[in-house]
């Protein structure tokens, strides 16, 4: 396998189909998430995902949707912007932007109706977030230091890794556990006086904040920055101008699974958060806690099976939640003093960005989202009941290409062995089966998959376009079917989820949509591991690509950086022989394997490092397995940048189409 392929047909072949999609659209925005709206959904403001060239990662940029288009709010050549947010009062956008150094973002403020933004005074790092303090007088932002770790649904690396100085070739990387640059940090910028302030106390990693009240923040916090330590973390209660310790200042909450999406109410009587089993940070959906803090009372709201994803403060009285029930998009509307919950949204398309479901509330209740589906690409809608009014859309003529090659999707359910039943999207190119299939395994393990635009990733359309059919299955451990169903992955990664993905297979080469002699497999992350894992299990699959994989838990465990995770969610140690850390190491089953696999990595990765892909690479070449590898020097977790991902897309097209052809000679 050639280090270059830009002269072969297939690279040649998959950048004119990368072409048609995004050539026409180049400039503008071809993703949203993040939207916002004024109290009166008059205005709305969105991130776009923009792609000037196929070179390099995409930018964003903030956009408002005006009589029906998308126009930029304010942007510069070459830098990126995010996280757009009306104050309470709708006169001033607060926005973050890298314009002064790439990867570096600081808030900037834009005043009435949009003119030129204006900087706030510089924090030290890189702002991830920035809220409005409920009287519209401060802005929190969320600050992690330049060095610290980036989330492996961000990429994994580190923050500013671009703005970073080069080194000299000669020197040492060093790594002491003990990087004061790396913490998390919560300040507070007071639009009147441009007084910058810090709120949180040296100690104390803030990996995630709300206002609650105009005096007091609710926070996710951990006693250290380590990305391992987030899963232990704690919900804080920190008032504005004091440390935590002070009066007033208090823990809330310790939970024994994840924290995440803590959000006060206006008037400072009530926090919520979501408590969840989760596998990434920036990846919660789980059931909503209500704390009330004069009493210290706790209660858990019934949101009919949804895992919540998503919340917000309507006013004091009233909690707005977005989440995802099975495969559909969910919303509601808690009210406090009733416990009544009345939902607004229950979509079988998407609602939000690519990880989960995601909106935000109108002061009457409406919901500003943007919907998506398989065949319908991204749209900014205000909807609330029976209205459903699209006020922008990306769709243009590469958009439409790719619906005229992509097929259609549907859902499916079968039941695994146990007799659970099993959910998942099923992509297929137009015609009869039976047709080769991919199946392509999430990451996580809790994530789940709905029914999005390309599926998330560009291999499912591409394949599709060259007539493999692409099942997405969500498993058990998948979200969306509530904290029980999440937590059956728990101590049993590779262990009954095997066959959740088996039953799958089993069912459609059984209703005659598949070919039992060409199935084959592909994901990222843990759908690296379960690639890498299923094919030690199995020996019906062709061929198969797992990326970013976990191939050996005891080299994971002593390289990455959430390894206490690892450990802790498989349910096995290092120090006991015959443990799951051992009978679940696809390394050490390569003896079973016969199919050949593409094993892909990139070199910046820190939660699941390039040696796992190196070690089953090595493992299976020892057993006399086709086997091949291919790591990106500029990648982190998964393949994000072009050409990189033109490489890899073509790669993975070459690898499918050696061992399990779409079409019979």
């Amino acid at each position: 396998m050639n280090a270059d392929l830009r002269d072969t047909p297939e690279y040649i072949a998959v950048t004119e189909y990368l072409r048609k999609l995004h050539e026409p659209g180049f400039g503008r925005p071809h993703a949203l998430s993040g939207p916002h709206a004024t109290s009166d959904g008059a205005r709305v403001v969105v991130t776009g995902t923009v792609l000037d060239a196929l070179q390099g990662l995409p930018r964003t940029a903030v956009y408002t949707a005006v009589d029906g288009e998308l126009q930029p709010v304010s942007s510069l050549p070459g830098s990126s912007a995010h996280g757009a947010r009306f104050s309470p009062d709708g006169s001033v956008l607060a926005f973050l932007s890298d314009r002064q150094t790439s990867g570096v973002f600081q808030l900037y403020l834009l005043e009435e109706r949009f003119g030129e933004a204006v900087a706030a005074p510089e924090v030290l790092g890189t702002v991830e977030y920035a809220h409005w303090s409920p009287d519209g007088r401060r802005v929190l932002l969320g600050v992690a230091g330049l060095g610290a770790d980036l989330a492996g649904a961000q990429g994994s690396g580190t923050v500013g890794a671009a703005a970073a100085t080069a080194p000299e070739s000669w020197q040492p990387l060093v790594e002491t556990g003990e990087d004061d640059d790396a913490w998390r940090s919560l300040w507070a910028y007071t639009v009147g006086t441009g007084e910058l302030t810090r709120l949180s106390p040296q100690g104390t990693n803030c990996w995630e904040a709300e206002w609650c009240g105009p005096d007091r923040v609710v926070v996710v916090a951990s006693d250290g920055p380590s990305e391992d330590l987030w899963y232990g973390a704690a919900l804080r209660l920190l008032a504005v101008g004091g440390g935590i310790g002070d009066e007033g200042d208090r823990e809330l909450l310790r939970s024994e699974v994840q924290l995440g999406l803590p959000a006060g109410s206006p008037d400072g009587r009530y926090v919520a958060v979501v408590q969840a089993v989760c596998s990434d940070r920036g990846i919660v959906a789980g059931d909503i806690t209500l704390i009330d803090l004069g009493s210290g009372e706790r209660t858990a709201v019934e949101t009919a099976g949804t895992d919540v994803t998503c919340l917000q403060w309507i006013d004091e009285g009233r909690l707005g939640y977005v989440g995802q029930r099975r495969l559909n998009s969910v919303a509601g509307i808690v009210d406090v003093a009733t416990g009544r919950v009345r939902e607004v949204l229950d979509w079988t398309h998407s609602c939000g960005g690519p990880r989960y479901p995601y909106a935000t509330f109108t002061a009457d209740g409406r919901v500003v989202v943007i919907e998506d589906s398989y065949e319908l690409p991204h749209q900014v809608v205000l909807t609330a009941g029976e209205e459903h009014r699209v006020l922008a859309s990306v769709a243009h003529p590469g958009t439409d290409f790719l619906s005229s090659v992509a097929g259609t999707a549907r859902s499916v359910t079968w039941s695994a062995p146990d007799g659970l039943e099993i959910d998942g999207v099923l992509c297929t190119p137009s015609g009869d089966g039976s047709f080769p299939l991919v199946v392509n395994i999430h990451g996580g393990p809790v994530w789940a998959f709905r029914n999005t635009w390309s599926m998330v990733h560009a291999w499912v359309p591409l394949l599709v376009s060259r007539g493999y059919a692409v099942l997405n299955p969500n498993p058990r451990g998948s979200g969306g079917r509530g904290q029980e169903f999440a937590g059956r992955v728990v101590g049993d990664m590779g262990g009954a989820d095997t066959h959740d993905y088996l039953a799958g297979i089993d069912a459609l080469v059984a209703q005659g949509v598949v070919d039992p002699d060409r199935v084959g497999l592909i994901g990222g992350s843990y759908g690296g591991f379960m690639s890498s894992w299923l094919v030690t299990q199995d020996r019906r699959f062709a061929a198969a690509v797992p990326v970013s994989p976990v191939t050996d838990w005891y080299s994971q465990s002593l390289t990455s950086n959430i390894s206490e995770w690892g450990l802790s969610l498989l349910g096995g140690d290092l120090v006991s022989p015959g443990t799951q850390a051992q009978t679940r190491s696809p390394a050490l089953q390569a003896g079973n394997v016969r199919t050949p696999c593409l094993n892909v990595a990139g070199a910046l990765d820190r939660c699941t490092p390039p040696g796992q892909a190196r070690e089953f690479h090595h493992a299976l070449r020892a057993h006399g397995v086709d086997s091949a590898l291919v790591i990106y020097p500029e990648e982190g977790h998964g393949v994000r940048a072009y050409p990189a991902l033109i490489d890899f897309l073509t790669r993975t097209l070459d690898w499918f189409g050696r061992y399990m052809p779409a079409r019979r000679s």
